[in-house]
């Protein structure tokens, strides 16, 4: 059997923002019982979301397909104020599992808003994160901003009053290089308070980074609508290993893809479980006399509370 050394990428899978919602949605199950509603997917992960039907959680769109009386589960990614309000106005039990490092950016854009200054958001048209950030404050008081050609969209009049968040799982390169043509253009633009780019985020690409020229194929494992799990994909190539692909499953893998491989890197989205991990492992076991080594970025120690509503503190 072929010897293939396997490169793991760490920190890898799971954020502490996807492990609070994914607790959110167990907790709320076991505490009001089945079936609980949870609006669009809880995090981007097929997996995650067919184990989470089987254990009583329904999926819906939009909230008229929930039923009257019912307990709804807002996603990781964060709503608009209207879903917040028409939930309020139904009477519906609703328990948040926005990610606390999403809300940051909210609780900014709502801050601008408070101050008087226009706020641009850097980020991916449709994505949910956009959808729900953007929804926080009045339409002409925010513009998405998704390539540097939008820039030149910017109305003249703010100009003078101008400030900016961005999604939180943007790669970090990109952002950058963004950024620095806004601040150029405009010299008194208002950051954040903090850096909106999570940390996970952050230390899933830096991982990659430093593995990326190493690896003849690296895997990113996480689904096609998970914008972080795209953007690793993205950053490996970036840094050195052009032959990146993104897949969700062992079922997905392209054998072929491994021919001539002598070092394969993997690594995980945020919205990953480990278990994915272990089985494209597992499953690569099987064709190949591997050898597991593991690179450690950085160890992540963030921790999220679950919501009082689960806690009983209220």
């Amino acid at each position: 059997m072929k010897k293939l050394t396997v490169l793991l990428a760490s920190p890898r899978g799971f954020c502490a923002g996807v492990t609070r919602a994914v607790q959110i949605v167990s907790g709320a199950l076991e505490k009001f019982g089945k079936p609980v509603y949870v609006r669009h997917e809880i995090v981007h992960n097929r997996y995650v979301v067919e184990k989470l039907a089987t254990q009583g959680a329904i999926f819906v769109n939009e909230l008229d397909e929930v039923p009257d009386g019912a307990v709804v589960i807002f996603s990781a990614h964060g709503v608009p104020v209207s879903v917040a309000k028409e939930a309020e106005r139904r009477g519906l039990k609703t328990v948040d599992a926005t990610c606390p490092l999403v809300d940051k950016v909210h609780r900014e854009m709502r801050k601008n808003f408070r101050e008087g200054r226009k706020t641009l958001l850097i980020g991916h048209k449709g994505h949910p994160e956009v959808i729900g950030t953007m929804g926080q404050i009045p339409e002409s008081e925010i513009k998405l901003i998704s390539s540097p050609a939008d820039i030149k969209t910017i109305p003249d009049d703010w100009a003078d009053n101008l400030s900016y968040v961005t999604q939180t799982t943007l790669s970090l390169d990109e952002t950058a290089a963004m950024l620095d043509t806004l601040r150029k253009t405009y010299p008194s633009l208002v950051k954040p308070h903090d850096n909106d780019i999570c940390y996970a985020t952050t230390n899933r690409q830096r991982a990659v980074k430093a593995i990326a020229a190493r690896c003849d194929l690296l895997m990113v494992i996480g689904a096609p609508n998970s914008s972080n799990s795209k953007r690793l994909v993205e950053v490996a190539k970036e840094a050195g290993c052009p032959r990146s692909v993104l897949v969700q499953r062992a079922a997905e893998i392209d054998w072929k893809a491994l021919d001539g491989v002598e070092t394969l890197g993997l690594t995980a989205g945020a919205s990953a479980p480990e278990e994915l991990v272990a089985e494209v492992i597992e499953e690569v076991g099987k064709h190949f006399d591997i050898t597991l080594s593991e690179h450690r970025e950085t160890e992540e120690k963030v921790r999220f509370p679950l919501p009082d509503e689960l806690t009983g503190k209220n």
